[in-house]
């Protein structure tokens, strides 16, 4: 029996002994933990390991911000505003001066002309109330212009087409009149001009003619060939619209002469009546 207890004592203390010896080899074998680190607080002098954020100072000299953590002091970066785009330096380029244009036809007169509605920037009437008589569009542009011509000028009102208007001065309606201005013998007639403006116009020109032949002469005072139309009639009056049109710059003309080149008879003449433009 006391052999018995020893035996089991021994086999116990063995047991026990076998259990620290493999705890101590455990315990030997282990590597030993890092010590732990304060990620909250920089340590003087240590540089910032982080990638792809530059490290900058913080608050003094060698105090540098770890990778992540804000930096009290520092604001936010901010990108420089867009520069807005400088004006355009290119120097506008100077308007092409009006290209010359000069186009001339001969038409029928119609039984009644009304200026009004034919000139709508300009028009001139001759001969309502005698020789000197003239009635203009009132409030008009004042681009045709009577510069006289050769021969002393008389009225009539026998021609069978009237004219009429409602805008005129001094006279300011006409429901239709027959009158015009003529004149006698080879060399004589009228001279009109209509000033230019860098557009195309048109400009209707009411003339005629009584036992003669008239040359109506067309040019641009900025120069440039003559356009020439001759009408005949060696028995009685015939009467004529010429159209013009016409381009040419501010400060130049257009130029008609309306000219008696032979006559049929002792007084022989061209006629004058009105002039349109619009």
């Amino acid at each position: 029996m006391a052999r018995h207890r020893h035996r089991r004592r021994w086999t116990v203390e063995a047991l026990t002994a076998a259990a620290c010896l493999a705890v101590l080899v455990a315990y030997l074998g282990a590597e030993p933990e890092p010590e732990p680190r304060d990620g909250g607080v920089a340590l003087p002098g240590a540089a910032s390991t982080a990638v792809g954020r530059p490290s900058g100072p913080v608050g003094g000299p060698g105090q540098v911000a770890e990778a992540g953590v804000a930096s009290p002091g520092l604001q936010p970066r901010q990108r420089p505003p867009t520069p807005a785009p400088s004006p355009s330096l290119t120097p506008t380029p100077a308007p092409r001066p009006a290209t010359p244009l000069l186009t001339v036809s001969r038409t029928d007169v119609p039984a009644m002309v009304d200026l009004t509605q034919l000139g709508t920037r300009d028009w001139v009437h001759w001969g309502l109330r005698g020789p000197d008589s003239v009635v203009r569009k009132r409030g008009g542009s004042g681009e045709i212009r009577d510069e006289g011509g050769p021969g002393a000028r008389s009225s009539y009102d026998t021609d069978p087409e009237l004219f009429g208007w409602r805008d005129g001065a001094p006279v300011g309606g006409e429901g239709g009149t027959s009158t015009g201005i003529h004149t006698c013998h080879v060399g004589n007639g009228f001279r009109l001009a209509v000033l230019g403006s860098g557009e195309l116009r048109t400009v209707h020109v009411f003339a005629g003619l009584w036992m003669a032949r008239g040359r109506l002469d067309v040019r641009l005072s900025s120069g440039g060939p003559t356009s020439t139309l001759r009408v005949e009639d060696p028995h009685t009056n015939h009467s004529s619209q010429f159209v013009v049109r016409f381009r040419v710059a501010a400060g130049q003309k257009l130029l008609i002469s309306w000219t008696a080149e032979e006559t049929f008879n002792g007084c022989g003449n061209v006629a004058l009546r009105a002039v349109a433009l619009r």
